[in-house]
Parts: C-alpha cells; structure tokens; sequence
C-alpha cells in the first residue's frame, strides 16, 4: 500500500527549486518518489479565521476518509461474487488535464498529478465557502450512502432468513422444497397426511409400528420422501379424528410429526420471494445486458440492456446509445452509485488535504511572522531599558 506525504516548503515562484532540492535528498537512498502537488493561491481570511478553518479542516479530514473506507466496504459487499474485481471499480474520474475529465483513472495517480478543480471550488470565493461546499458534498453523500445500504443489508438480511431456511436438518429448514402435491391426500373431510421425522437408526421400527399406533391408520401409506444425516421425512395418511393420539403415540416412539400443511398458494409464494429477492440482489450490483446479432435486420447494429424497473440511474431518454453502453454496461444501480460518488468523496477528501496544506502553511508563516514582529520589539524594549 502506497503511503503520501503532503509537504509545504518555501521556494521560488513555481516551486521548481524546491523539488529539485527535495529529489536531490531523496533520491541518495531512494527514499520516495517526488511530484509536484499543485495548490492555487486563496483568499487568506484573518489569523482567527485560519485557526477556526484547520480546526474544521481537520474533522473534515477525519470525516472524509472514514466515508471513503465505508463506501469501499460497501463495494466490497456488493461485488462479493466478483472480489478479484473490487479494486478496478475504485477508481478516480479525470483529474489529469481538463479535457480528461471522463476518464477513469486510479487513485495513485490522480492524486500524483493532482489539478484544483476551479469549476466545482473556485478560489476566488473566500476559503470558508470552499470548505463549505466540501463539507456539504460529503454530507449529501452520507445520507445517499446511509439509505441505499440500509436498504441493501435488508435484502440481503431477508434473502439469508429465506436461504436458512433452505438449510438445516429436517427438523428446522421449510419443507415447501421438498415436498409435491403427490405426497399428499388433499381436500378430505376426513382423511390427512401427516410428516413424520424418523431417527435413521428406526427406520425399521416405523415400518413395522405405524400402523399400529393408532386407529384409523391408512395401511401402506407411508412413503420416505427426504433424509439427511440425522434421519428421514416420511409421509403417513390417517383420519382426522385420531390425529392428536397418533401425535401423542408417535412422540412416546421418539418419532417426531412436523407441523405442515400443504398450501400450494404459500409454497409458490415463498419460491417466487426467494426467486424475486435473489433476482433484486444481484441486480444492484449487475443488470443483464443481451448482445444482439451484428447487422440483425430486426435489431441492426446495437445493444439491448435489461434495466430494472424504475431505476433512477437510467440513462435519459435523449441519451447516444453509445454513451449508454459505454457508462456502466451491465453494472446495477447500487454498484453504479457506488463507483461514481466513491469517486467524488475521494476527490473532495484530496482538495480537503490542498486546504490542510495550504491552511497549516499560511497559519505557520502568519505565526512566525507575528513571533519575530514580538522578538523585534522585545530586543527594542530590552536595549532601551539598558541604555
């Protein structure tokens, strides 16, 4: 992990003397790699000003960078099928020279070849507003970040109950999965198919008992339909009204009845939850995108991009398609978010260090001026008094 160090140092007008003085010490034991760090020249407020704005720059500094950390977790997150891939999404756009701006390029060097964005923080306004600016930028962008992972960790917290409970023994996890239709005596007045646990080591003694447990067993009607490593789900039809003693009798024998009762609404509703939850999940981090026949007569020469419904990313109406196939293909609405406003923090959080830079510089020269200007009349004061 590359490590940056910011440093201010008195030089000449283009600053060219003092890096040359600073790779010249540098380079003896390769200590560091030295590039020029650009810094306009801003409207500098009075010594209280400049103390209260390195206070806030400060905080600032410390905001920015644990939102940056957040939102490069949350990419994380997102792309969890896709982690190889994580770091070529955190990416800087432009930054490099003002006709460069749609490029994507990575953080290293935006921040090596670092340009004041005059356009979004001009420095003719006076350093409170810059700061200002940044301050709600970065705010904006934590409260985007708070609600769209808040609803993201809910789909996700709700695709995982499902798929637990898709997991498990027999004892815990739905059964909707593994059950059909056939297993069951539907729509009786008097007959109904119970689920019966059976310990694998009892397989032998249900066969032989469960008719015998109670009256009004159907003979020959159990059938094992599941098993795991604990034990088997076997299905047995009776009559209704010894339902609560065959319950009883079976639990004396260690042999375990699951509460179900086949609904074919229920089971197809929670199957299209899971189908529709798995399907929301992954469209926030990837849409599909069909690539047509080149020169289909019925589709000539372009691509077809499945957005989700109401996604407010959407490329507008009067939009190129090249510039839709070339601006997030195939990304979801989440991860596209993700990458371009992880982007825009990461470019504040560098001007918010120009300003650290640029204020804890002027501060300490507005100091030592004002400490010599104190030295000269404490020496004046001290010759008079010996005179």
């Amino acid at each position: 992990m590359s490590e940056f160090w910011l440093i201010s140092a008195p030089g000449d007008k283009e600053n060219l003397q003092a890096l040359e003085r600073m790779n010249t010490v540098t380079s003896k034991s390769n200590l560091s790699y030295n590039t020029k760090f650009s810094i306009p020249d801003f409207k500098v407020g009075t010594l209280d000003s400049l103390v209260g704005l390195s206070d806030e720059l400060g905080k600032l500094d410390t905001f920015a960078e644990s939102l940056i950390k957040r939102m490069a977790q949350s990419v994380v997150e997102v792309m969890e099928d896709a982690k190889g891939k994580v770091q070529e999404n955190l990416l800087a756009n432009g930054g490099l020279k003002e006709k460069m701006k749609c490029l994507k390029i990575d953080l290293t060097s935006f921040v090596t070849h670092f340009e004041w964005d005059m356009a979004k923080y001009p420095v003719k306004q006076p350093l409170v507003g810059v700061v200002d600016t940044l301050a709600k930028q970065l705010s904006q962008i934590e409260m985007d970040l708070k609600s769209r992972t808040a609803a993201y960790n809910t789909l996700r917290l709700n695709l995982e109950n499902l798929e637990k409970k898709s997991t498990g023994n027999l004892f815990t996890r739905t059964l909707s999965d593994i059950v059909s239709k056939e297993d069951f005596v539907l729509d009786s007045e008097y007959l109904i198919t119970l689920l019966v646990i059976v310990p694998k080591q009892s397989y032998t003694q249900w066969q032989k008992t469960y008719e015998s447990l109670s009256d009004m067993v159907v003979p020959r009607s159990t059938k094992l339909i599941a098993e795991d490593s604990e034990g088997g789900l076997f299905t047995v039809t009776l009559f209704r009204k010894v339902m609560d003693d065959f319950k009883t009798k079976a639990k004396e024998n260690k042999f375990t009845v699951r509460e179900f009762y086949y609904d074919e609404k229920e089971i197809k509703r929670e199957r299209e939850e899971m189908t529709r939850l798995l399907s929301d999940k992954k469209q926030q981090y990837q849409t599909s995108c069909v690539a047509l026949k080149k020169g289909s007569s019925t589709f000539p020469d372009h691509k077809v991009k499945v957005t989700p419904l109401g996604n407010p990313d959407r490329p507008a109406a009067g939009q190129p398609d090249r510039e839709r196939e070339s601006e997030g293909e195939g990304e979801g609405p989440l991860l596209r978010w993700l990458k371009v406003n992880f982007s825009e923090a990461f470019i504040a959080w560098i001007h918010i260090k120009a300003l650290r830079v640029f204020v804890e510089s002027v501060l300490s020269l507005q100091i030592c001026i004002i400490f010599t200007k104190l030295l000269q009349k404490w020496n004046q004061a001290l010759s008079w008094l010996l005179s």
